[in-house]
């Protein structure tokens, strides 16, 4: 008998875009525009539920201001706490990606994985933390401390790995070596050069380690920082690498006068989910046999501080 496991994705874009406005009331208003979307997930039966990078606001680095400091929180803090009676209420497991305050000063991109009677099962730290335009993320995150862990919830194995990195092989195949079923990818990217990679990586994560990919990313533009369009396409892939569920996305189209992409329409606010058969993760392993045939003697140059 399949083992199949209904696994949802929200992307949204964050309603208050004004500086003026207090940080609580921000992430208030972005709460609250989720939780249509976590009742509709419930309802249409998900059972392991993936919110958006940073869920409860903007994607706020763009800023270097310290002001979103005080939009951190601790891992069992009040915004996973109001989450729990979802998870009881719907019998449903939920990815929730928060600021995390560990100490004072201390400050982490995480994932608080939550089971389907609301109790935690464990937490990620975004390892990877990207120092780029638009991406000033070391003012705001330490680099995760707790390696690539699997937390077991009542429908799958499941693993976090957190928007930049994706870019990474390495810690896509360690959650596949610590059992992941199902790795989820919360997000916060705008179209440009990642766009491309967007459909190409993750697939590839999905394929090279024989697990699912469940992609979530935010959609709109997000004032004042106008670091570009986050473009959606949220999207949960099997094993094979196959688009099994796929959001809208924004749309651009080439300017013929100059020839640059000029935006058209942006993603929208919007629920999927796909019927994920566990089984298949064996059927597909069988047949690529990458563990098998993996070499992890001839990989000691990779732990080296290489140039």
């Amino acid at each position: 008998m399949a083992r199949n496991v209904r696994v949802g994705l929200i992307q949204t874009s964050n309603p208050i875009n004004d500086e003026s406005i207090p940080v609580s009331e921000i992430q208030e208003a972005m709460f609250q525009k989720h939780l249509p979307f976590i009742e509709q997930a419930g309802e249409e039966g998900v059972q392991i539920l993936g919110l958006q990078e940073i869920f409860n606001g903007p994607y706020f680095c763009p800023s270097q201001d310290k002001r979103w400091y005080a939009a951190a929180e601790a891992a069992d803090g009040p915004t996973v706490e109001r989450l729990r009676p979802y998870c009881k209420k719907y019998d449903m497991a939920m990815v929730v990606p928060i600021y995390e305050r560990a100490m004072a000063g201390v400050y982490y991109n995480s994932a608080v994985v939550l089971d389907a009677d609301g109790s935690t099962v464990g937490l990620y730290r975004k390892n990877h933390i990207p120092q780029t335009s638009g991406f000033w993320e070391k003012y705001f995150f330490k680099p995760g401390n707790l390696g690539y862990p699997t937390f077991q919830t009542k429908y799958a194995r499941v693993g976090v790995y957190i928007c930049y990195d994706r870019h990474f092989p390495e810690g896509a195949r360690l959650l596949g070596l610590n059992g992941a079923e199902i790795v989820f990818n919360p997000s916060a990217t705008v179209a440009g050069l990642s766009q491309y990679l967007w459909e190409l990586e993750q697939p590839a994560h999905a394929v090279a380690n024989g697990y699912f990919m469940a992609a979530s990313n935010r959609v709109g533009s997000e004032a004042p920082w106008g670091i570009g369009e986050f473009y959606g396409n949220s999207y949960i892939c099997n094993p094979r690498g196959q688009f099994i569920s796929k959001a809208s996305a924004a749309e651009f189209t080439d300017d013929p006068n100059t020839g640059e992409r000029v935006f058209t329409a942006k993603g929208q606010d919007e629920l999927i989910h796909a019927d994920c058969d566990l089984d298949m993760i064996e059927e597909v392993r069988q047949v690529w046999q990458f563990y098998r045939d993996r070499r992890p003697d001839t990989y000691g140059d990779m732990v080296k501080q290489l140039p």
